[in-house]
C-alpha cells in the first residue's frame, strides 16, 4: 500500500509541479497578487496533491477491480436489460458525483446568475451520459461496427448544432469533456473490458475501449437538446 501510495504521490508531482512553477512565476514576474492569495495557492496545492494521490491509490486498490469484476460477471446472468440497466446506473453516478462536472454545473449556474440552473445542467449530462454508456455497452454485446454507432451519433451532434441556441453549444462540447474525469472514466473503461473480457469473440482491445468517446456523445446531445427544448 505505502510503495503504490508513493507511485501515485510521484505521478500526481509530475502533473501539478510544472502548474505550480508557472504560476509562481507569474506571480514574481507579472501578477503580484496578494500575498495571502498566493499562500492559500501554495496550501491549496499540495492539499490537491495529497488528495489525488489518496484518490487514484483508491481507484487502483478498489474501483477498477470491482469495475471489471462487474463486467465480467454481468454477462453470466444471460440478462441483456440487466447489463444495459447497469451500465446507465453507473453511467448517472459516476457522472453525478465527478468533480469536473460539478466544477462546470456551478459555473454555469453563477455566469447565466441562475437563468440556467446548474442542477438541471449537471442532472441533464448524467442522463446523456449514461444512456450512451447502455448504448456503447450494447455494441460490445452484439459487436456492431463502432464506425456505425460514431457516424451516426456525431451525425446527430452536427445537426442539433444548427438548432441549438447559441449559449448552450459551447456548453455542450464543454460537457462532453468534463465527462471524461477522473471519476467517469476508469469506471466506465473497466465495465467495458470487463464484459469484453468474457464475451466470446470479443476483444479487450477492440470492444473494451472506445465506450467513453462513445459516451461522452451523449452529454453533448443531452445538452443541446436541454437548450432547444428550453
Amino acid at each position: 500500500m505505502l510503495k503504490l501510495l508513493t507511485e501515485k504521490l510521484i505521478e500526481v508531482l509530475r502533473g501539478v509541479a510544472p502548474v505550480v512553477v508557472l504560476v509562481t512565476t507569474l506571480q514574481l514576474l507579472l501578477v503580484h497578487a496578494p500575498v495571502e492569495l498566493y499562500v492559500q495557492f501554495l496550501i491549496g496545492s499540495v492539499l490537491l496533491i495529497l488528495g489525488l494521490a489518496i484518490f487514484f491509490v483508491g481507484l487502483e486498490i478498489g474501483i477498477l477491480p470491482m469495475g471489471h469484476a462487474v463486467g465480467a460477471e454481468l454477462p453470466k446472468k444471460g440478462s441483456f436489460l440487466l447489463i444495459l440497466g447497469v451500465a446507465f446506473a453507473l453511467g448517472f453516478a459516476t457522472t453525478v458525483a465527478e468533480p469536473d462536472v460539478l466544477v462546470l454545473a456551478d459555473q454555469v449556474d453563477a455566469a447565466s446568475e441562475g437563468a440556467i440552473s446548474g442542477q438541471a445542467v449537471l442532472y441533464v449530462i448524467a442522463f446523456g451520459l449514461a444512456i450512451f454508456t447502455a448504448l456503447a455497452l450494447a455494441r460490445v454485446v452484439f459487436g456492431f461496427s463502432i464506425v456505425i454507432l460514431l457516424t451516426v451519433a456525431f451525425g446527430t451532434m452536427v445537426v442539433l448544432a444548427f438548432f441549438t441556441p447559441p449559449d448552450f453549444v459551447p456548453l455542450a462540447f464543454d460537457a462532453g469533456g468534463v465527462t471524461t474525469g477522473v471519476v467517469a472514466a476508469p469506471v466506465v473503461i473497466a465495465l467495458a473490458l470487463g464484459v469484453s473480457a468474457v464475451i466470446a469473440g470479443r476483444s479487450p482491445i477492440t470492444d473494451g475501449f472506445g465506450l467513453l468517446g462513445i459516451a461522452s456523445v451523449g452529454a453533448i446531445i443531452a445538452v443541446m437538446l436541454m437548450g432547444i427544448l428550453s
